[in-house]
């Protein structure tokens, strides 16, 4: 790596880092005990401090292990939106000894039943006002259901900042499998102290989307994910007077890693906003001096297109890290115009605990994936036969480093498939397609079935969508597949316009298209929409439009 990165390796930073080989739980001890009345939470004007946190984490602990009879190694779900409950939970699921299960808080009744069944959780934490898609599963798949309400932790004033859908309006019943978040505080004793092997041990299992079919449980132990965030800290600058804005759902990668776990790690400060909106957020970025904010390039394309933010100074901000998808040039543009930052990309999975690629502080490329980071080792390969290709040439991405999980939970299959052998050395198979360039920088290109092929001419919607994105009128856009009768599929683009142009055409679309992409590429069916459909972690949902699309042929 010295030889292979040394003219663009960040000049501050090591080549590897050393990971403390202990419980995640261990950084909430640690900034606890340095920095106690420091804040480690803002949410909605109420500041919670690094005491209260491990205080009440504790108390989650301690019910955990009485209560529910909870072991070293049993599995815990999840269920809450960015929030102190999620924090708290978070970490008092660690400090007892079991493995997070967090998942989308949208999740209803049929899908809790699948991740319930397939971690073989009985023991879930969850808000009042989604506690109904529990209830089916009370006395069967789940024994214990500790639930709490977002304004637990607001005082009477900040409540009118909390969204309405938080809010719960029906009560749930006292059954015996109910626990209220408030009874937590007549807990007295201390929870059972837990040794914790960290390369060997889970600490969480996170989920994948379920876009090839079930959502399966990536296995992470404490050491994959200490070496993530203990790495995201390094690279992006953060320390104990960081401030950084926490809109990416802590239930996926990004969020729980660059928002929750680096924050706690480096005892900073972060500030909550449990459901997207681009005008809070900003007004959050301009009250607090905000300096970090981990994001999906739609949350960037929101808080620009948002014409209350014009009056917000964003000048406190200083790393803004994101990926998931790429970033439009035109939008990065006018993010370093309005706020004088450049975007970071990254990239990662579910599967590697968020990064494995990371571009340079001094060198950030648009669009593009960055270096291999840290103690982390990633190739081209041709997707059939694995042999490796040369620079420039585009094939399957693959990855191998100490971040990567150790297995699919309970699924030894998948697991086979997804781990293969290059040169003897072991490497995930990403399914992303891509390319390394001269330089050793690392671009994608879409995933591995995305591409369309339109008689005979390989398109890769990525690209398509980063060139729409620069036309005036476009918010935002994805590129998907149309059933056609003699090319086999076409090319069609899904868009949503910025405020004020609803007068625009697909014809004004396409002939602009023509101007600025190869003929081939060009969209030759436009549909316009409000808002394009986005998964819970606003990432654009472009499979599920595809699926509609040819349901219509």
């Amino acid at each position: 790596m010295l030889n292979k990165y040394s003219n663009i390796w960040p000049s501050k930073l090591p080549w590897s880092i050393n990971v403390p080989n202990t419980s995640v739980a261990n950084n909430l001890y640690s900034s606890a005990k340095t920095y106690p009345e420091k804040t480690a939470i803002v949410f909605f004007e109420n500041e919670i401090s690094y005491s209260k946190v491990r205080f009440d984490a504790e108390l989650v602990a301690t019910y955990l292990q009485k209560n529910c009879d909870i072991k070293k190694g049993d599995r815990v779900l999840l269920d809450l939106q960015n929030s102190p409950q999620f924090v708290i939970a978070f970490y008092g699921i660690l400090i007892a000894g079991a493995v997070v299960v967090p998942i989308n808080p949208m999740s209803v009744t049929g899908e809790l039943k699948h991740y319930c069944e397939d971690s073989g959780c009985r023991v879930a934490v969850t808000s009042d006002n989604v506690v109904s898609e529990f209830e089916p599963l009370l006395g069967h798949q789940l024994q214990h259901l500790l639930t709490t309400k977002y304004e637990d932790y607001l005082s009477a004033n900040s409540i009118k900042h909390l969204p309405q859908s938080l809010i719960n309006k029906n009560k749930h019943s006292n059954a015996k499998e109910f626990f209220e978040w408030k009874n937590l505080y007549n807990i007295t004793s201390k929870p059972k102290a837990i040794t914790i092997n960290s390369k060997k041990e889970a600490a969480a299992i996170l989920y994948t989307s379920g876009t090839t079919g079930k959502p399966k449980g990536c296995t992470h132990t404490h050491f994959t994910m200490m070496h993530s965030l203990v790495g995201a800290s390094l690279w992006e600058d953060l320390n104990h007077e960081s401030v950084s804005l926490a809109t990416a759902p802590m239930f996926h990668v990004t969020g729980m890693q660059h928002s929750l776990n680096t924050t706690i790690y480096t005892a900073s400060k972060m500030v909550i906003l449990p459901r997207w909106d681009p005008d809070l957020a900003g007004s959050l970025v301009e009250k607090y001096s905000c300096t970090h904010w981990a994001n999906v390039p739609t949350m960037v394309v929101d808080l620009l297109a948002n014409t209350s933010t014009a009056s917000k100074d964003l000048s406190s901000l200083k790393v803004i890290f994101g990926g998931g998808a790429p970033m439009p040039e035109s939008v990065a543009q006018e993010l370093y115009n309005r706020c004088g930052v450049r975007y970071m990309e990254g990239y990662g999975m579910t599967e590697t605990i968020s990064q494995t690629h990371m571009n340079p502080p001094a060198e950030l490329r648009k669009q593009c994936l960055g270096i291999p980071y840290f103690d982390t080792e990633a190739i081209i390969v041709d997707p059939d036969t694995l042999k490796t290709l040369k620079k420039n040439e585009r094939g399957e991405i693959l990855v191998r480093g100490p971040q990567i999980m150790n297995r699919y939970w309970n699924n030894v299959d998948a697991t086979s498939k997804v781990f293969v052998t290059v040169e003897s050395k072991t490497y995930l198979r990403t399914g992303d397609l891509g390319f390394e360039d001269s330089d050793g920088f690392f671009y994608i290109s879409d995933r591995l079935k995305r591409m369309i092929n339109a008689s005979g001419f390989k398109v890769w919607p990525a690209e398509v969508e980063s060139i729409l994105y620069k036309h005036p009128k476009i918010k935002e856009v994805a590129i998907i597949s149309s059933p056609h009768e003699r090319r086999g599929e076409t090319v069609k683009a899904v868009v949503s316009l910025k405020e004020g142009c609803a007068g625009t055409t697909g014809e004004e679309i396409i002939a602009w298209a023509r101007k600025n992409m190869s003929a081939y590429k060009v969209p030759k069916i436009i549909s316009f929409i409000e808002n394009l459909p986005k998964s819970g972690t606003g990432k654009i949902q472009w499979r599920r439009l595809q699926e509609q699309e040819w349901r219509k042929s």
